[in-house]
C-alpha cells in the first residue's frame, strides 16, 4: 500500500470519527500524515545489539555481596541495658 492510499484511509477514518464534519479535509490529512508517519516510525524494527561470545559470563555465585552498615547510634560493644564503664 502507498503512503498516500495509507493516508488517504487514515484521513477517512478520523472524518468518520468525527461524525463526517465539512470543511476538516485539511486537518484530517494533516494529522492522517502524522500518524502515517509515527506508525512507519514504530513499525519499523530497530537492530539488535550483538551479543559478543567471544568471552564466558562471570558465574552468579561469583557475586560479592558487601555487609550491610551498621546502623547509626549503635554501638557493637555495648548492649542496650549495660552501664557505661
Amino acid at each position: 500500500m502507498s503512503d498516500e492510499q495509507r493516508i488517504r484511509e487514515l484521513a477517512y477514518q478520523i472524518w468518520e470519527a468525527e461524525g463526517r464534519p465539512d470543511g476538516e479535509q485539511d486537518r484530517h490529512w494533516t494529522l492522517a500524515s502524522r500518524l502515517a508517519s509515527e506508525t512507519v516510525r514504530v513499525e519499523t524494527p530497530t537492530p539488535k545489539a550483538r551479543v559478543s561470545r567471544s568471552r564466558p559470563r562471570a558465574a552468579a555465585a561469583e557475586t560479592v555481596e558487601t555487609p550491610p552498615a551498621p546502623r547509626r547510634g549503635a554501638s557493637s560493644s555495648r548492649r542496650k541495658n549495660e552501664q557505661p564503664r
